[in-house]
């Protein structure tokens, strides 16, 4: 790849939101899959999956849900399919003297988090390398667990996609290397804007990407309305970006998109605006490694 192909890929549907915020949000493992499909056809060349209760439209870890969602993608295209492994990481207290969990809390072992990967064995996975205030709970990556977990990563022979929200998480992704958890060059997810991690300002987005270990693979992405200016700057850096309903659901401010599609398609207008161009799936194979 040169630096004027970047990878796109579409978040298709996250973990947070519900169809009263866009009705169009895909939750069944038919609507998530039928959103992937069309927006490779727009230029993402990377699906990145959540799946969702199909009754109650909430967080789900069902592996037949995830195996429904993979199968339906292959069926009708070769797009690169990037599993989370971030679903089971909540905690939600409660108002106990002695702190304990809450509803809502879904933290499991490393095991349970990447059945699926195991099971299904997708060419990339996320791998959140450290804890974070995410809103109103705990988004929790223990040292032990995301060790365990980059281990059985390694092992099934699929390749983790770094996922950071502030700069110490950079640090720990360095141990995982140091300590060969991580096979190859390593890819990095820069986030930025969630709440409470790092602010989705351009500073932080050149001061994360300038401490990444020399050689590495990156992309980046902002949510809501700071999604398509953190692609532009991302790319101008030299980086791939993310767009999809997982961090934004406007095409434009008051404008929701109908389809993760549509908001792909802006991102390779932009990305034809800047002189750059989308990177194919064969192409993002070659760049990730994918086909080593």
């Amino acid at each position: 790849m040169t630096n004027k192909e970047i990878i796109i890929t579409a978040a298709i549907t996250g973990s947070f939101g519900d169809k009263l915020k866009n009705a169009y949000l895909p939750v069944t493992p038919k609507e998530i899959a039928e959103h992937a499909i069309k927006a490779n056809g727009a230029g993402a060349a990377i699906a990145h999956i959540h799946v969702r209760d199909p009754e109650t439209a909430e967080p789900s870890m069902e592996l037949s849900l995830y195996r429904e969602v993979v199968d339906r993608i292959r069926d009708e295209c070769d797009m690169i399919i990037n599993l989370t492994t971030g679903a089971g990481a909540r905690i939600v207290p409660d108002n106990g003297e002695v702190v304990g969990f809450a509803a809502g809390t879904t933290w499991s072992s490393p095991e349970k988090r990447t059945e699926h990967i195991v099971a299904l064995k997708p060419e990339l996975c996320s791998l959140d390398v450290g804890s974070v205030n995410f809103g109103t709970r705990v988004f929790a990556n223990i040292i032990p667990h995301v060790e365990k977990m980059a281990k059985i990563i390694l092992e099934a022979g699929v390749k983790p996609e770094l996922e950071v929200f502030e700069m110490g998480h950079i640090e720990i992704a360095k141990h995982l290397i140091q300590n060969k958890l991580i096979n190859g060059t390593p890819l990095f997810q820069l986030c930025l804007g969630i709440p409470w991690g790092i602010s989705g300002e351009v500073k932080n987005l050149l001061m994360m990407k300038e401490a990444l270990p020399q050689g590495s693979l990156w992309g980046g992405f902002g949510i809501a309305r700071n999604s398509f200016p953190m692609a532009t700057h991302t790319a101008l850096l030299g980086g791939n970006i993310r767009v999809g309903f997982e961090d934004n659901y406007y095409l434009d401010p008051g404008i929701p998109a109908k389809d993760n599609a549509m908001l792909v398609a802006k991102a390779v207008s932009i990305l034809e605006l800047l002189g750059l161009k989308a990177a194919t799936t064969n192409i993002a194979r070659q760049t990730l490694g994918l086909n080593d």
